[in-house]
């Protein structure tokens, strides 16, 4: 069973094992595509829009954040597609959760590995 990394994608090293997933909902700034091919993109399990301005990475506002996320991830009907995809790639592979943020400990996908994780072992 493959493990689940995050990387932030400005510190992506082409070298890396394993499959590469960007889970942001805008396309980094400054990143060309060649240089994080093959990947998956997975903008439709990243936060809504309006959360992640709302959220705006205040550490104060996380543990909201997270609330509000997981429940946007219990109801998103793409979800159970992701899941399965992600299950998939684990068998096979590592898993590389490639995202933009600066802040490598209040972010969205500190949430989303800990769900998937939660999801996977259930």
């Amino acid at each position: 069973m493959g493990q689940i990394k995050m990387v932030r994608v400005y510190e992506f090293d082409p070298g890396m094992k394993g499959k590469r997933m960007l889970v942001d909902r805008l396309w980094p700034r400054g990143i060309k595509k060649e240089t994080i091919e093959p990947f998956l993109w997975e903008k439709e399990i990243t936060p809504t829009s309006d959360l992640r301005k709302w959220f705006n990475h205040d550490p104060e506002r996380f543990e909201a954040f997270k609330e509000d996320y997981v429940k946007e991830l219990e109801e998103n009907p793409e979800a159970d597609d992701f899941l399965k995809k992600v299950s998939d790639i684990l068998k096979e592979e590592d898993l590389i959760l490639l995202y933009a943020a600066k802040d490598k400990t209040y972010n969205h996908v500190v949430i989303l590995k800990d769900w998937i994780e939660e999801k996977l072992d259930a």
